[in-house]
């Protein structure tokens, strides 16, 4: 059903965009063969705003312009009428067509800052998850540091023997090469879960993204005592996401999930992550926790900007995971967990929509 809606859209755009170049010479027509008494030339107005927001600002101008040129054009081949009333509403008709256009390029720019504001706004989010992530972070690359450390203090300490045990010494430097991968890939996680830029769609593994985030909120989970069980159906198709948006949606619902539990007891803090092929052509993930719940009147405004349960909270992380599922053509929900917790669902769609 959303898949049809989504090609509905984009078939109202194309009709919309159609509708507005085909009533231009329409108009033009119109306004020709009636009189100078006749002001055809202001339902231009009707093409240029259904092109706007269907056409770039330049385009915008580039139809207002040509608009313009056809309003005099007509003036100059209209057969019969009054002369001077002809030039008054052909005056009228260019204004309005000018101050319309106006309006319209004022509104391209609104939007065109308001999706700025909402792809800056994502990246501040995205900074807020790596602060809440710093102590994992730092113990994921501590520990292989230590490892290399304790690797090369017993190289040479091999090396110094008479014989030096050069097998061991060569087992030690494979070690050290691994780990320093180790650490180089938690350096890489990090910086392109903080980068910034545009959207860019590929076939993702949901396993791979899963263990990703799980290596950043280790420590995290541990400092916690947060027990994860992972479910996900090993047959499960790649998605079409970008991979480090997808990572920030796991790692704002995770992060979200640990912190409900901390009023829990140790024994009790678990956190179920689960994937299983939906019914349309999509994927759906749970992340679940048996922590102290949200209450069902609530579950219709966790999503909405600024609303937040917690004392520090800012209320924009849900908010800018449901917009980074949507963009990718999924949807997003709540549930409370029985007996206890609450339940977070996402879907994402296994094909392209982009290319529908």
């Amino acid at each position: 059903m959303d898949r049809i809606t989504r090609l509905g859209g984009r078939s109202a755009r194309r009709f919309r965009l159609g509708l507005a170049w085909v009533l231009v010479p329409c108009i033009f027509v119109f306004d020709t063969v009636t009189n100078y008494e006749i002001a055809g030339a202001v339902f231009y107005l009707v093409a240029i705003l259904l092109a706007v927001g269907l056409l770039s600002t330049r385009g915008v101008i580039i139809m207002a312009g040509l608009c313009v040129g056809l309003t005099l054009l007509s003036l100059a081949m209209t057969p019969r009428g009054n002369w001077n009333v002809g030039l008054i509403n052909a005056g009228i008709s260019i204004a309005a067509i000018g101050i319309t256009t106006f309006l319209a390029i004022r509104i391209l720019v609104a939007e065109a800052a308001a999706n700025n504001a909402r792809v800056q706004l994502t990246r501040i989010a995205r900074i807020t998850s790596l602060g809440a992530l710093t102590t994992s972070i730092a113990h994921e690359i501590n520990q292989p540091l230590t490892a290399i450390v304790t690797s090369g203090h017993a190289g040479l300490r091999w090396l110094e023997q008479e014989p030096a045990d050069l097998d061991k010494v060569r087992r030690n430097l494979d070690r050290i090469v691994a780990d320093a991968k180790r650490a180089s890939d938690v350096i890489a996680r990090v910086r392109t879960l903080a980068r910034g830029g545009v959207s860019i769609k590929e076939r993702v593994n949901l396993q791979d993204v899963v263990a990703d985030t799980l290596d950043l909120a280790q420590a995290d989970l541990r400092r916690n005592a947060v027990e994860v069980d992972i479910d996900i159906d090993a047959n499960l198709p790649d998605v079409m996401a970008d991979r480090v948006q997808l990572q920030q949606v796991l790692s704002n619902l995770i992060l979200n999930a640990t912190e409900a539990l901390k009023t829990e007891s140790a024994q009790r803090r678990n956190v179920e992550i689960r994937a299983r092929a939906g019914t349309h052509d999509e994927i759906v993930v749970s992340v679940k926790d048996n922590g102290s719940g949200v209450r069902p009147e609530m579950l219709d405004q966790m999503f909405d900007p600024f609303f937040t349960t917690k004392a520090a909270g800012i209320g924009m992380g849900l908010t800018i995971t449901r917009s980074i599922v949507e963009a990718h053509g999924g949807q997003i929900w709540a549930h409370p967990n029985d007996p206890r917790g609450a339940c977070f669902y996402f879907s994402l769609p296994t094909k392209d929509s982009s290319a529908a």
